[in-house]
């Protein structure tokens, strides 16, 4: 038995079968198992900031972890959620050419995630194959996201754009009802208060949604 198999965390090896099975390697696995570090975020937390060097990868392996972007005003803008199994491509870009941050990722729920050292990270890509195409295919996901949301931005009027928001919300936290205030969603949409109120009375109006206090429950 190697040196580095008995330093192997058999509860971050167990996650990491689990919620990453393209990660085929057991060698790989056990890597990641050994150099891994569990970090738990309770709801609501900053997990990285904007303009902050990136030293860890994070893998997430329980709960949900929203991407945003800020302006120079401070304004944000909500990119997409991460959930167990999914990985932030922009995290793999800022360790590789040591890049400050330019999103912020913020724990939409209690969540834990592995940590994994930078310098593994790109090591990794030419020693296994499954890391690259773990890599490769986070990159196309994300992008995917970034897509979309430009999209919506570009094409879509805010209140489909709203109803798109709820429906990611409420699937990523496996709830019907949606805890948020109006001036959050506002904050994330980069939308006034006013106008996301006025658009939530109106899907109300429609019977899209029933509105209690800092609660919105999809019908």
């Amino acid at each position: 038995m190697t040196m580095q198999s008995t330093s192997v965390n058999p509860e971050i090896l167990e996650l990491v079968r689990k919620h990453f099975p393209s990660i085929a390697e057991p060698e790989l696995q056990e890597e990641i198992a050994s150099v891994g570090k569990l970090m738990h975020f309770k709801a609501g937390r900053t997990i990285m900031d904007v303009g902050a060097y990136v030293r860890h990868v994070p893998l997430v392996v329980e709960g949900s972890v929203k991407v945003v972007r800020e302006d120079e005003d401070g304004h944000e803008l909500y990119l997409y959620y991460l959930q167990a199994g999914d990985a932030c491509s922009m995290s793999f870009t800022c360790c590789m050419m040591n890049k400050q941050s330019h999103i912020r990722t913020v724990a939409e729920e209690d969540t834990t995630l592995i940590a994994i050292p930078i310098r593994q990270v790109d090591e990794w890509m030419t020693r296994y194959q499954s890391w690259k195409n773990f890599v490769m295919t986070t990159y196309d996901e994300r992008m995917v996201e970034l897509v979309r949301t430009i999209d919506s931005i570009a094409f879509r009027r805010m209140d489909e754009r709203l109803l798109d928001y709820l429906r990611d919300k409420a699937t990523v936290t496996g709830k019907s009802v949606v805890e948020a205030t109006h001036q959050q969603i506002a904050y994330d949409l980069n939308a006034s208060r006013e106008a996301i109120s006025r658009l939530l009375k109106q899907m109300e109006k429609q019977g899209m949604v029933k509105l209690g206090r800092n609660k919105i429950e999809l019908v």
